[in-house]
């Protein structure tokens, strides 16, 4: 599975951003809608950080609680992609942003996917 991550750049604080990851090359048998889907981040120096998840239905989804509040994440399984939207964001929010897919389509907490995209860079000025 393929993960490909778009929409960072530079923001100012105060500001919002939408991240989109659109997933390729399921196994056969299986689809985008076979997957919980999420978002962690990693900012220098620190350890990667869960950011958000969502089960295969776009129904169930929880958040960090860095960020809970302010950021939000969707799917559209027709287009197999996942949205983080990210509100309010402070300069602690810099970051690279990491989709996660796990083949739970019901996800267990912690989130614990198999499938890492590259990264996207976010980054926020005060």
């Amino acid at each position: 599975v393929q993960l490909v991550e778009s929409g960072g750049g530079l923001v100012q604080a105060g500001g919002s951003l939408r991240l989109s990851c659109t997933a390729s090359g399921f196994p056969r048998g299986f689809s985008f809608s076979s997957y919980s889907m999420g978002w962690f981040r990693q900012a220098p120096g620190k350890e990667r950080e869960f950011a958000a998840a969502v089960i295969w239905s776009g129904t169930r989804s929880s958040t960090g609680d860095s960020v809970k509040g302010r950021f939000s994440i969707s799917r559209d399984n027709a287009k197999g992609t996942v949205f983080l939207q990210m509100n309010n964001l402070k300069p602690e929010d810099t970051a690279v942003y990491y989709c996660a897919g796990d083949r739970n389509p019901y996800y267990e907490k912690p989130f614990s996917p198999t499938y890492w995209g590259q990264g996207t860079q976010v980054t926020v000025s005060s």
